[in-house]
């Protein structure tokens, strides 16, 4: 069984830049019997050559980065922390009475706010005139208050 050699102008399986997905596309220039640059056959694009994943490439990787620090340490996952001061709060909550969001309203820190889109919160601190910060279970918000 003999493989043909490749040659500007055949067609071959590449990652398109513009569509985003493995297509047919043709060779337009080669270093040696290296593909270095081809044409989409979709969107007529051209880019550089990258070669098609392979089933292996394509599977998500499971293995811990290291830190940017070099600790070894893992990475947070965005959003734990703030979902985890949340779980913290939550048995404060018990028995406090609940305001209603209103932007005009007045608040003080510790307060619980029902709030119409993100729930229920807790005023964490007021940041300045007019603006408070708010603990809600999907994460912390700035909002409007007097």
């Amino acid at each position: 069984m003999s493989l043909k050699k490749m040659s500007a102008g055949d067609n071959i399986e590449a990652n398109c830049t513009r569509c985003r997905t493995v297509l047919n596309h043709t060779i337009v220039a080669m270093i040696g019997e290296r593909v270095v640059r081809v044409e989409c056959n979709t969107c007529r694009g051209m880019h550089n050559y990258s070669g098609a994943k392979t089933a292996a490439a394509a599977e998500p990787r499971t293995s811990s980065r290291k830190s940017a620090t070099g600790s070894g340490k893992a990475k947070k996952e965005p959003g734990r922390a703030e979902r985890e001061e949340w779980e913290s709060l939550r048995a404060a909550m018990e028995g406090k009475p609940v305001k209603a969001y209103d932007m005009n309203g007045k608040y003080r820190a510790n307060d619980l706010v029902e709030h119409n889109v993100f729930g229920l919160g807790v005023v964490q601190l007021l940041t300045g005139p007019n603006k408070m910060n708010v603990v809600f279970q999907s994460g912390k918000k700035l909002l409007r208050c007097q």
